[in-house]
Order: structure tokens, then C-alpha cells, then sequence
């Protein structure tokens, strides 16, 4: 059976660049009787000091919510706009990289610590325009398995989530770095709205050619995790993403792991607790009908 929960992620709208906070949303996902609930280190956490990471884990645990991941980094490669709007990779400098590395350990301390047993960090494609492409992706799949390496010791998985650090990709892309990091405890979290031609994609989705659910289809095999996107839903159902087709293409592969809210408010009339409910009852719905 699938698992339903909800990232704590959200942005507050009544405080420009705020989130809110973790409690707040720990409470909401207990009321709403989720599954389990996703952090990100850098949003909705008022301090990294172990004290304090040990109140919000034993919350949880009151609460009977498991941690399913925590989301951490910026990916290993950069990006830069093109005078045209394009966008291309760009490499990191060994300083660089090993920053990024360093960050991402110390994730994996803190998920050790709270009992988080994935890593969320970012993988997307490097567009062919890129100046020495091949370095700038040896660079990204080097960084991958050294953060990979030293989760394995942890007995931590790392989870590449298909979101761009440069560019969003398409099931190629997935499959390619999957292939290339080539590590056992390296599988794959699959976002349902940040495919190269999704209804919100950041960059040009004229290219005929992309189907964000044809690449749903050719790496859902690969996923252990799902961020479940949701943009516009006040109307009770989800409106820029066809959660219907989405469920059947998870049952398709037989998928049995967690699947995770992720609210992305683009212009509901309701609050944020209202809409994830909303979420809820949606994806719930779905997924009963497709057990049944």
C-alpha cells in the first residue's frame, strides 16, 4: 500500500520569504493523520543545534510520524542564463565542490541523528550547450558518489531528486546519472512536477517532444520515494497535474513506497492547512480506488 504523507515546507504568505515553522506543520500533518513527514534542513528550522533537533524528533515521534527524508543541498552543479533566456550548466571548483560535499555529510549526520533514513538532494540535466559538458558532468556524478560513499557508512540512503540545480530534466537525464553514480544505497525520489516541460517549469516548455508522464513511466521503476506536487487544488482536485494518470502509472510498476505532498500554492483561494487537506482527501481518494 501506498504511504501518504507531507513535506513541512511551506511558504508563509503573510511573511514575504518566510516558511512556516516546523511545529506548526508537524501539528497539521499529525491532524490530518498522515503517514509520515518530509523535512528541509535549510527552511522552517529555527536551529541545527542537536537540542533542538531533539524536541522536533521526539514531536514526531509522539505523533507517531515517521521522518521520511530530509532534503539537503544544492546539487553539484551550477547554472548561468544565457542572453537568450537558455540556460547552461556550469562546473564547480574543487573549493566549490567540496563545500557542497561537506554540507551534505552533515546532513547525513543530522539524519542518522533524527532517524531520517534518505537524503534529498538535487539532479537534473546538463544541457548539450554547456562549455565542457563532459567535465561539468563527471564533476556532478563525482560529487554524487562521495556523499553516496560516505552515507553507505552511515547506513543512509542518498535520493536524487529530479530538480534542477541547472537544468529541469527529462527520464534520460535520470537514468543517466543513476547509471553513472552506480552506487547501491543511490536510488531515486521522483517529483511529479519538475520535469523538463511540466506546467510550471522555469524554462521553455514549447518542446513538443517532452512528457513529463512518459518520463514518470520510464523512472518510476527507479523510485523508492514520490513528491506528490501540489499547485491548485481548491477546487478539491489537483488541476495542473493529472493525479489519476500519476497513481495508475505508480500501480503500473507496482510502486509501494511513500508518497509525499509537496504544497506549491499557485493562486488558491484558501490557506495553506486548508489546501493541503483538500490534497489529502484527494490523493486518498485515488489511491483507494486504484486498491480497489
Amino acid at each position: 500500500m501506498i504511504k501518504l504523507g507531507c513535506n513541512s515546507l511551506v511558504k508563509d504568505r503573510d511573511n514575504p520569504g518566510g516558511w512556516i515553522d516546523i511545529e506548526t506543520m508537524i501539528d497539521l500533518i499529525h491532524t490530518l493523520r498522515l503517514d509520515m513527514i518530509d523535512f528541509q534542513l535549510d527552511r522552517g528550522f529555527r536551529s541545527l543545534e542537536s537540542a533542538y533537533l531533539r524536541k522536533v524528533k521526539i514531536l514526531c515521534h509522539k505523533y507517531g510520524l515517521p521522518i521520511g527524508f530530509i532534503g539537503a543541498g544544492s546539487g553539484f552543479v551550477s547554472a548561468a542564463q544565457l542572453p537568450n533566456g537558455g540556460v547552461v550548466g556550469v562546473g564547480l571548483s574543487p573549493d566549490e565542490l567540496q563545500q557542497r560535499i561537506d554540507e551534505v555529510k552533515r546532513a547525513v549526520d543530522v539524519a542518522v541523528f533524527m532517524g531520517a533514513p534518505l537524503i534529498r538532494l538535487f539532479g537534473g540535466g546538463v544541457p548539450e550547450e554547456t562549455e565542457n559538458r563532459e567535465a561539468v558532468w563527471s564533476t556532478m556524478i563525482s560529487g554524487f558518489q562521495a556523499v553516496s560513499d560516505y552515507a553507505a557508512e552511515k547506513g543512509i540512503l542518498i535520493g536524487l531528486h529530479n530538480h534542477p540545480p541547472a537544468a529541469e530534466p527529462t527520464s534520460d537525464d535520470i537514468l543517466c546519472i543513476l547509471n553513472d553514480v552506480d552506487r547501491e544505497n543511490f536510488t531515486f525520489i521522483l517529483d511529479t512536477g519538475r520535469w523538463r516541460g511540466a506546467p510550471t517549469s522555469r524554462e521553455d516548455t514549447s518542446d513538443s517532444s517532452a512528457d513529463i508522464y512518459r518520463y514518470m513511466e520510464q523512472t518510476v521503476p527507479y523510485a523508492s520515494y514520490v513528491r506528490a506536487k501540489i499547485y491548485k487544488v481548491d477546487s478539491g482536485e489537483e488541476e495542473l497535474l493529472d493525479y489519476r494518470r500519476i497513481v495508475s502509472i505508480l500501480k503500473r510498476a507496482n510502486f509501494n513506497g511513500n508518497m509525499s505532498i509537496v504544497y506549491e500554492d499557485q493562486g488558491n483561494r484558501c490557506g495553506y492547512a486548508e489546501a493541503i487537506g483538500l490534497a489529502v482527501k484527494h490523493l486518498r481518494g485515488l489511491l483507494a480506488e486504484s486498491e480497489e
